[in-house]
């Protein structure tokens, strides 16, 4: 017989809020499917009031507010079953960000997880990337968002190293991310991986998603470092105007994509990687199946 649940998550980033609504579907001797519902994007660009000025500006915390009304809708109209909503760096380091969290309950009924570094770690992990790469094969994975980037390696089908860092597009267009950081970054990467032979990436994030679509590839075929580095060079020649008008990207979009080009060629240099998949995951699919297979301590609610 087959059974219908339907999850969701909710995404607060650095440079863009998400909630993702997943049918899950059960049938005895089959493999629980997840079928993407729906996936509403608001930008609300936390990271630049929380790195710039330490805290999460009035106008943005009631954008929060009338986004976070609008989801709970959202899920009770699709009757969502359960759900958890997670923010990761811009409000883990914003000083008001806890007092934001309690305002947002008492207007919305939505209680945030401010979320670590480590726990976002483990809940990417736990969108079974494995499956989207022959568990055979050596895949570094790479969220790049607006505030940090996670890797997390995979050798045989099997976790092996993991690590958050302080290097993201909003704090990158900031000016904001020292060398020591990419010297930090480097030297784990390589050390990580100089033992993994035929390393491949795979990436997760909007900037990734979107050079990818502007691609044209099957989404089974992977891009090529020397793509991407093509692609880096291409989008720094353009103006952020020419990159909206001639390239159709979204305003939010037309700045941090260069950044966030910089971070995935430099890993794929640095660990030797010649090509990248670009698979529809990320943390919102990470929180889905974690709460669905019990995999990390979340603390979800019913609708």
């Amino acid at each position: 017989m087959l059974k219908i649940k339907k999850y969701a998550a909710i995404d607060i980033g650095s440079n863009a809020m998400r909630l993702l609504i997943t049918n899950i579907v059960e049938e005895k001797g089959k493999t629980t499917v997840f079928n993407k519902s729906s996936l509403i994007r608001v930008p609300v660009r936390l990271g630049q009031d929380s790195f710039t000025k330490g805290e999460i500006s009035e106008e943005s915390k009631l954008r929060m507010i009338d986004s976070m009304k609008a989801f709970y809708l959202l899920m009770k109209v699709n009757k969502v079953d359960r759900y958890m909503a997670c923010a990761t760096s811009a409000m883990r380091e914003a000083e008001n960000g806890e007092e934001i969290v309690e305002e947002i309950y008492k207007e919305s009924g939505i209680k945030i997880s401010i979320i670590d570094g480590k726990k976002e770690a483990m809940i990417i992990a736990s969108s079974d990337l494995k499956h989207f790469i022959n568990s055979t094969q050596n895949v570094m994975y790479i969220d790049v968002g607006g505030g940090s980037t996670e890797f997390t390696i995979f050798s045989n089908g099997e976790q092996v190293a993991s690590q958050s860092f302080r290097n993201g597009t909003v704090r990158l267009i900031n000016d904001m991310v020292p060398k020591s950081v990419w010297i930090e970054i480097e030297s784990w990467i390589k050390e990580n991986t100089v033992n993994l032979k035929d390393l491949v990436v795979v990436g997760s994030g909007g900037n990734i998603n979107k050079i990818f679509k502007m691609s044209a590839k099957a989404q089974d075929k992977p891009l090529t470092y020397s793509y991407l580095t093509q692609q880096y060079n291409k989008l720094k020649e353009m103006s952020y105007d020419e990159r909206i008008s001639e390239l159709g990207l979204n305003p939010d979009r037309a700045d941090v994509i260069i950044p966030a080009l910089r971070i995935y060629s430099s890993a794929m240099k640095w660990s030797g990687a010649k090509y990248i998949y670009v698979p529809k995951i990320g943390v919102s699919d990470g929180i889905v199946k974690a709460i669905y297979y019990d995999r990390v301590p979340l603390d979800y609610q019913s609708m």
